[in-house]
């Protein structure tokens, strides 16, 4: 019993081979006699022959899968995006559309929002500190960690709904967040950073 598994494993291997290119028909032919009378008998060459067919179903259906697939994927991250509205210093309130899986951060740069992240998201600054103006999605953020506390610990105007930009991430709960961007940042961390004036 355990030969014939090994036997017929080692058949669609052959034949995968072939079919792949990686053996020439005069190969195929050799490995196929190694098998001897397991590969001529009528029982076996039946079984071949569905198993075969069965194969080629699955491929030609699975290629078909994986194109509709990848297609409906591609269609599905163009629509993906919640609407983030940034207010700055003067009220003035900015939405952009933001692909989910996006940070705050990188959103901001995108859209030209004078946001700074001066530490480039490695946790080291404040300087890209956001201030989440209702509870309710505040709330519904991930809980910070605590290398990022460290850092709202030194942020400029620090309130209850604080976060650090580059740690909140586009989800679709967050659909129509607003976030205020202070008026000033504070940077101690990043040696010969010179802040930009908001």
């Amino acid at each position: 019993m355990f030969g014939h598994r090994i036997s017929r494993f080692g058949s669609a291997i052959v034949k995968q081979l072939a079919r792949e290119g990686y053996l020439s028909t005069y190969g195929t032919r050799n490995l196929q006699r190694s098998y001897g009378q397991y590969l001529r008998s009528p029982q076996m060459m039946v079984q071949r022959q569905t198993r075969t067919s069965q194969e080629a179903f699955f491929l030609k259906n699975n290629r078909f899968s994986a194109f509709s697939t990848t297609s409906s994927e591609k269609d599905d991250e163009e629509t993906k995006k919640i609407t983030i509205i940034f207010v700055d210093k003067d009220g003035e309130e900015i939405p952009v559309k933001v692909p989910i899986g996006m940070s705050v951060l990188e959103a901001a740069h995108e859209n030209d929002i004078d946001l700074e992240g001066a530490c480039e998201a490695s946790l080291a600054c404040s300087t890209c500190h956001v201030i989440v103006m209702d509870t309710e999605y505040y709330n519904k953020l991930e809980e910070p960690t605590d290398e990022e506390n460290d850092m709202l610990d030194l942020a400029f105007g620090l309130t209850e709904t604080s976060r650090l930009g580059c740690q909140v991430i586009a989800r679709p709960e967050l659909d129509g967040v607003r976030l205020a961007i202070p008026s000033a940042t504070r940077n101690f961390a990043v040696d010969g950073f010179v802040p930009k004036p908001h």
